[in-house]
């Protein structure tokens, strides 16, 4: 069993200017989001859910993207509600969302 029910892994890699990059498209802005989220749904901390940064993935060409464990479900969102609709969906639902999944 995982320490965490769900690991959530964006990417939030800063690349040179001009570069294709994850954070270039707002990565840590929807990460943080997805931090507070989840805390004030009560559902962080062990046994529960987990939200953290993550270097380059190399999927830069699909990002932004992020990565969901134990499943290993890989996501790319463009705002707040396809976050909301992971959360909503996959980490509190246990349903896959076909539409982001990269």
């Amino acid at each position: 069993m995982s320490y965490y029910k769900h690991h959530v892994f964006f990417c939030t890699n800063q690349r040179g200017p001009g570069e294709t990059c994850c954070n270039a498209r707002g990565a840590a802005e929807m990460r943080n989001y997805a931090k507070d989220r989840i805390k004030a749904l009560g559902l962080s901390g062990a046994g529960k859910i987990r939200i953290n940064s993550a270097g380059c993935f190399d999927r830069c060409d699909l990002g932004p993207v992020l990565v969901v464990y134990p499943e290993g479900i890989w996501y790319t969102y463009i705002d707040k509600d396809d976050i909301d609709e992971i959360i909503d969906a996959h980490l509190v639902g246990g349903r896959i969302v076909e539409r982001l999944k990269i």
